[in-house]
C-alpha cells in the first residue's frame, strides 16, 4: 500500500496520497477490483450551482447502494438501524450487485432512467468511472459543514479519492495484500521466522530452501488473470522502479525497470521453477499447505487461519533493487454520494458516511469482515488481541502507495494488464515484446477514450 508517483504529464491536477486498506474472506480478492472504468455520457450537466448547506434540511430517507463487501449485509443494516434511531433518518439498504462492477453498472444505468442510489459503493478501479461519467458529486463542502474529522481518517486512504483538486469519495471497505508465509515450513527450512525484506533474498535464499525441504511443487504461487496479478505484482515492478504508468505517461510501462521486474517474474516461474501460477485462488493453495508463501490480500487472514492447519505468519510485502518502501498497493472501496440526487438526499447521505465511518463503526466493519479500519482513533486493541497477525496489516498502512493511473483509472487497463502478467508468467515470450504490445494498447485507449474526457 504504497503511494506517491509524480508525473511529468499533467492533463489534469494530479491525484495525491497513499492508499490503504483490507479485504475480507479467503477468496475476497474482488476487493482488488478487477476491469477498470468505464466512460460514457451520464447525460447530468457537468457542474452544478454550488449549495449553501447551511440552509438545507436533511431528508428522511436515502438509499444506499452496495454489494456488502465482505459479507456486511447484517453490519450495514445495523448501521443504518443505529443512524435511524439518533438522527431519525431512514437509510434504505439496497443490494445493486454482487461485486463493485456490477454496481457501477446498475449505477450507470440508473441516470438514464430509474431510480439511483443516494449514496453508492465506488471501487479501486470503479470510482473514476464516476467521476469521468459526473455520477458523483465531490465531498469537500460537505465535510466542512458537517464538520468531519479528516485528519482522523488514515492520510493513504482519504487521499486516494483526491482528484483535480477536490475529494470523490469516503474510505470504506479497504484492503491491501501481505507476505504470507508457512511458518513450519519456514523452520523446517531452517529459516528465520520472518517474511523477507526485499524479493532477490526471497528468490535466492527462501524459496530454494522451502521447495527442497518440504518437498512442494513451488514455494511461491503467484497469482493468475482473474485473481488481479496487476494488483499484487504492482509491489514487485516498484521495487525494481518501474511502473505500470507514470500518472497518464505510459513510456515506464516497457521501460528497462519494468521489464526487469517483469523478466524476474517470468524466471521464477520458467526457469528457476521456485513460482507457480495457481490454478484457482491462490490463498486457498496456501492454506492447503501445497505452497510455502504466498502474496494475498489482508481481507484473506481470516480465511487463512480458519483453514490453514498450521502456524500462519505474515509480513510486510518485499521491496526490491531500487525501491523497498513504500512498495505496497492498496485495493477495496470508498463511498460516494450521487450527483443525481436532491441536496437534502446528498446531506442525508453525507451524514449516514460520516456515521458509518466514525471511529466506533470503522473498528466495528473492520472487526466483523476483516477490512482495514479507516480512522486513525478506531480501537482495534481486542481484535489484535485475538488475531495478532491483525496488527502487521494495520501497520503496513502507513507504508503505502498509490496505484498507477493505467490499472485504477484507464478504461480496461487492470484487464489488459492482468492478460499481460498471465502470458509473461506462462508462456516463453519475450517480456519487452508484451510490454511494448500493452503500451501501445493502453496508450491508444487513453488518447481515444480518455484524453477527450480530460480536456487534454
Amino acid at each position: 500500500m504504497s503511494e506517491l508517483v509524480t508525473s511529468a504529464v499533467r492533463s489534469t491536477v494530479t491525484r495525491r496520497g497513499l492508499l490503504a486498506a483490507s479485504g475480507a474472506g479467503l477468496a475476497a480478492l474482488a476487493l482488488g477490483g478487477c476491469t477498470g472504468p468505464t466512460v460514457g455520457d451520464s447525460g447530468e450537466e457537468a457542474d452544478k450551482p454550488d449549495v449553501d448547506w447551511a440552509t438545507v434540511e436533511p431528508a428522511k430517507e436515502i438509499s444506499f447502494w452496495t454489494n456488502h463487501p465482505g459479507n456486511s449485509m447484517e453490519i450495514e443494516q445495523k448501521f443504518a438501524e443505529a443512524f435511524q434511531e439518533q438522527e431519525d433518518i431512514k437509510v434504505n439498504i439496497v443490494t445493486a450487485g454482487k461485486n463493485y462492477e456490477e454496481v457501477q453498472q446498475k449505477f450507470q444505468t440508473a441516470q438514464t432512467g430509474g431510480e439511483a442510489g443516494d449514496m453508492v459503493v465506488i471501487s479501486d478501479v470503479t470510482w473514476f468511472s464516476y467521476y469521468l461519467n459526473k455520477t458523483i458529486i465531490p465531498l469537500d463542502d460537505l465535510w466542512k459543514a458537517l464538520e468531519f474529522e479528516i485528519d482522523d481518517y488514515r492520510d493513504a486512504l482519504i487521499a486516494d479519492y483526491l482528484y483535480s483538486d477536490q475529494h470523490w469519495g469516503v474510505p470504506y471497505s479497504r484492503s491491501t495484500p501481505l507476505f504470507y508465509y508457512n511458518k513450519e515450513h519456514y523452520e523446517k527450512a531452517g529459516l528465520a521466522d520472518a517474511a523477507p525484506k526485499t524479493w532477490q533474498e526471497y528468490g535466492t535464499d527462501h524459496a530454494p530452501k522451502l521447495k527442497e525441504a518440504n518437498g512442494v511443487e513451488a514455494a511461491f504461487a503467484f497469482p493468475k488473470q482473474d485473481q488481479y496479478p496487476g494488483w499484487t505484482l504492482g509491489n514487485v515492478i516498484w521495487g525494481y522502479g518501474g511502473a505500470w504508468s507514470n500518472e497518464w505517461d505510459f513510456s515506464v510501462l516497457d521501460g528497462a525497470d519494468t521489464t526487469e521486474a517483469m523478466q524476474w517474474v517470468q524466471d521464477a516461474v520458467q526457469k528457476q521453477k521456485w513460482g507457480m501460477v495457481a490454478s484457482s485462488d491462490q490463498a486457498e493453495a496456501f492454506a492447503a499447505g501445497a505452497v510455502s508463501t504466498v502474496v494475498q490480500s489482508t481481507g484473506s487472514l481470516k480465511g487463512i487461519l480458519e483453514t490453514a492447519e498450521f502456524d500462519v505468519g505474515v509480513g510486510f510485502l518485499p521491496g526490491g533493487p531500487k525501491e523497498t518502501d513504500p512498495v505496497c498497493p492498496t485495493g477495496g472501496a470508498g463511498i460516494g454520494i450521487a450527483r443525481k440526487s436532491s441536496p437534502e438526499k446528498q446531506l442525508a447521505a453525507a451524514k449516514f458516511l460520516q456515521f458509518m465511518t466514525n471511529p466506533e463503526n470503522s473498528a466495528t466493519f473492520s472487526k466483523g469482515t476483516g477490512y482495514m479500519p479507516v480512522r486513525k482513533s478506531a480501537d482495534m486493541t481486542d481484535a489484535v488481541d485475538k488475531t495478532p497477525q491483525l496488527q502487521v496489516a494495520v501497520d503496513q498502512l502507513d507504508h503505502t502507495r498509490p496505484q498507477d493511473y493505467a490499472r485504477v483509472m484507464l478504461p480496461g487497463g487492470d484487464l489488459n494488464i492482468s492478460k499481460m502478467c498471465q502470458t509473461v508468467m506462462t508462456q516463453d515470450v519475450d517480456v519487452k515484446g508484451e510490454l511494448s504490445s500493452l503500451r501501445t494498447k493502453l496508450e491508444d485507449t487513453y488518447n481515444t477514450d480518455l484524453k477527450p474526457k480530460l480536456g487534454g
